[in-house]
């Protein structure tokens, strides 16, 4: 079959250079000549070879290229390597934040929740304890700072509105799935484009927050069974879905994927995932589908 390996720098970083090209042909053993996506940012070149063998062909050329800042990923070059169904995480993945220690940081309590968070993202302690801990240091917060926090502290990840508007413009279907806060995902999806959203509902007293959240909690089994109830619902094969996440919540929903990508993840994550996107901003996730920048969506 005929495989692709594609490599990618941020935008703010080109490093795709003619000699990097080149040491990827020597590497891969390929005399096919690179396909350019967008300058020295991204690029693509075909090689003969089984899918088996792509995680193997990934590993040396990330060695040969070294300290380079430049991600790479072969994928097989089939007939769906162009996605029909999107799932995105959202904290630290479409936005640069993880809501939750935003909003501790609202009763002084960041350090102490951000600790939490990190903990539950690496995988090292269950996620829906420990959310449920998390909130219960919420209490009584007014709702009205979850606004304020939205204008005034979280930013999309670069790309990421590209990435989704890209994907729609040709065909894809879109679903922000994540174990934060409706109150924070029905905001944020809108800006980025999303055509659903499915997060966790914060439990409310009057107009402050009650310090406990509704059951069941969207984590990790949750979200790999949207993916799944979303592909039955449009009728779609495996392969054509595509996810993206950073933390231990998203293991199970990247390996149902048909591409998973692990963005900027936990070490654990990166490890396990099909791709990991460690220098890209979002619109790698465009390269990897083989999409040039003249196709993108603005």
């Amino acid at each position: 079959m005929t495989l692709v390996a594609v490599l990618i720098a941020n935008p703010a970083r080109p490093a795709i250079t003619d000699a990097v090209l080149a040491e990827t042909r020597r590497v891969l053993g390929t005399a096919h000549q690179p396909r350019i996506l967008h300058g020295e940012v991204a690029a693509e070149v075909m090689l003969a070879g089984e899918a088996g063998s792509a995680p193997s062909l990934t590993e040396r050329l990330r060695a040969a290229l070294g300290d380079e800042p430049i991600d790479v990923a072969v994928l097989p070059a089939d007939a769906h390597r162009r996605k029909r169904l999107f799932l995105a995480d959202m904290d630290s993945t479409m936005i640069e934040q993880e809501c939750i220690d935003e909003l501790a940081d609202q009763v002084g309590l960041k350090a102490h929740v951000s600790a939490i968070t990190e903990r539950a993202m690496r995988g090292e302690i269950a996620f829906e304890p420990a959310l449920r801990e998390r909130v219960a240091l919420l209490k009584d917060l007014p709702v009205g700072a979850i606004d304020r926090l939205i204008a005034e502290r979280i930013t999309l990840t670069p790309g990421g509105r590209t990435l989704v508007r890209t994907l729609r413009a040709h065909g894809a279907y879109t679903c922000l799935v994540s174990g934060g806060f409706t109150l924070f995902t029905g905001p944020v999806g809108d800006k980025l484009g999303f055509e659903e959203n499915r997060a966790n509902r914060l439990t409310l007293a009057g107009e402050k927050l009650a310090g406990t959240v509704e059951e069941p909690i969207v984590g990790k089994a949750a979200k790999r069974e949207t993916l799944i109830e979303l592909r039955e619902r449009f009728h779609l094969a495996p392969a054509e879905t595509l996810a993206v996440g950073d933390g231990a919540n998203d293991l199970d929903m990247l390996g149902e994927a048909g591409l998973g990508v692990a963005f900027r993840a936990k070490p654990a994550v990166a490890a396990a995932a099909q791709v990991r996107i460690e220098h890209g901003d979002l619109t790698a996730l465009l390269y990897l589908q083989g999409f040039a920048a003249a196709e993108f969506v603005g």
